[in-house]
């Protein structure tokens, strides 16, 4: 048995982010993971993800706009297998650039699955069956989430799958069928399709990435229907039958109508997420919706267990998961530690055209009956996006209408999960929209956008 400051329960951004927070503190620590470092983000997410994203989106640019570059291309094929190995290569690659963070550290990496074996103790499993029990002054949870799947649609791993089947698959499908239109389903969307898979996705809500703004998710729609993505909006799923030839769905629409039944060689669920608890939390206070709750402080109901990432409910993303990590272990050993939850925080979707926001959407400050002004400008003005051949979307930025503060930013197009960064600190910073506007955005670039779309705002545009 070894005695730790800490044992975090999870390697991936929420576990190794906070285990090296802590030793950077002087702790003794111990991370405890049963996959590779890094998590499912590393592992089966984040990363392979946009690797397989970044291969279609060549694919596509040099069937569709090779040509308008002057550049000819004979004979254009692909290699699935190489695509779907260049994705596992690349997650490979940082998890094992994981492990040597954990070996800089000097935190010890257990490998097994990890339980709560009382107060201050944690059992450690090996794929053996071997157990290991320590003791830490702390534990942080931070064992992630899964995919959900339906009732009446159970995962199979080969017709019926989630996000981590659907970069693997071993055989392109035909034809696939995405139940859910967040980022999950529309980024898988875009990569089917790209390489040609017929893709059909059905969507309870209205629009695709409900979430979003709702003109940006107008925009993504039309893009959709250009790039030949077949969805099917405000319909519900009501049955499903797995055949050998496939899966077939029942759907109809939400408000009332008649069914629908889809057919498809596999079936993407991308409905949401449930948290993965460790053996031992018997006793821990869950949410209504399942997930762990915690204070300020990431502190659970349990005396020296915090919890942090995905298993504390939304939004399940990396970024604030590493985010709550860090408050979780400085809450732990930094005196005076002021504790701090999530409030304000970037969203992206990494299919073409690139969907990126952060904070309010226009549905919201009417909903909280904020008055605010709206600035757009479209990246068919801009002339690094016209050069880039990227005129497809906008950036569009709200802003209250008493003191001029920036409420939201909404992007659609080229990099626009990287623009998105400049918007988050103006919201951190209180920035207002004449602080944006005397901020000399360089020529020709993307973000002078940000800076029309300010000017917009206020009638001062000059480029529309």
């Amino acid at each position: 048995m070894a005695k730790y400051d800490l044992i975090v329960i999870g390697g991936g951004p929420a576990g190794y982010v906070g285990a090296i927070r802590a030793a950077q503190l002087g702790k003794k620590v111990a991370c405890v993971e049963n996959d590779r470092a890094g998590g499912t983000c590393l592992n089966w997410g984040c990363i392979p993800t946009k690797a397989l994203l970044q291969n279609a989106l060549m694919y596509q640019n040099l069937q569709h706009q090779a040509d308008d570059f002057g550049i000819k291309v004979e004979g254009l094929s692909y290699d699935w297998e190489k695509i779907i190995g260049r994705s596992r290569n690349v997650s490979n690659k940082l998890a094992g650039g994981i492990e040597f963070l954990f070996k800089k550290n000097k935190i010890d990496y257990l490998r097994g699955t990890g339980s709560l074996a009382g107060e201050k103790k944690v059992t450690v499993e090996d794929a053996d069956g071997k157990t290991e029990t320590h003791e830490a002054n702390h534990i942080l949870l931070a064992t992630g989430c899964r995919a959900r799947d339906l009732p009446f649609l159970r995962f199979d791993g080969e017709k019926v799958i989630g996000a981590r089947e659907a970069m693997t698959l071993p055989t392109q499908p035909k034809e696939m069928l995405i139940i859910g239109a967040g980022a999950i389903g529309v980024e898988f969307a875009y990569f089917y399709n790209a390489f040609g898979t017929k893709v059909t996705i059905v969507e309870m809500m209205d629009h695709l990435l409900p979430v979003e703004d709702t003109e940006v998710s107008q925009a993504l729609e039309k893009s959709f229907k250009k790039q030949g993505i077949n969805f099917m909006l405000g319909t519900k799923t009501t049955d499903a039958k797995v055949t050998d030839a496939g899966v077939e769905l029942t759907v109809e629409p939400k408000d009332g109508g008649d069914a629908t039944v889809l057919k498809g060689d596999v079936c993407l669920v991308a409905v949401g997420v449930g948290a993965v608890l460790p053996g031992g939390c018997d006793d821990l206070k869950l949410t209504d919706r399942g997930f762990v709750e915690t204070d300020i402080n990431y502190q659970t109901n349990l005396p020296g267990v915090r919890a942090a990432g995905d298993l504390i409910g939304p939004p399940w993303l990396a970024h604030v998961a590493s985010f709550e990590a860090i408050h979780a272990v400085e809450s732990m050993f930094v005196d005076g530690h002021v504790g701090k939850k999530v409030e304000i925080f970037p969203g992206c979707t990494y299919c073409h055209p690139e969907v990126a926001s952060i904070g309010l959407t226009e549905r919201a400050c009417k909903e909280k009956g904020i008055a605010y002004k709206v600035g757009k400008f479209p990246f068919q003005a801009s002339g690094r996006a016209l050069a880039a051949g990227e005129p497809e979307g906008f950036v569009k930025l709200l802003f209250g209408e008493k003191y001029g503060e920036l409420l939201g930013a909404h992007i659609i197009g080229g990099e626009a999960t990287e623009m998105i960064a400049e918007m988050g600190l103006a919201i951190t910073l209180e920035t207002t929209w004449e602080e944006l506007e005397n901020t000399i955005h360089a020529h020709p670039t993307l973000s002078e956008a940000i800076h029309e779309a300010t000017s917009d705002a206020f009638g001062h545009a000059i480029h529309i």
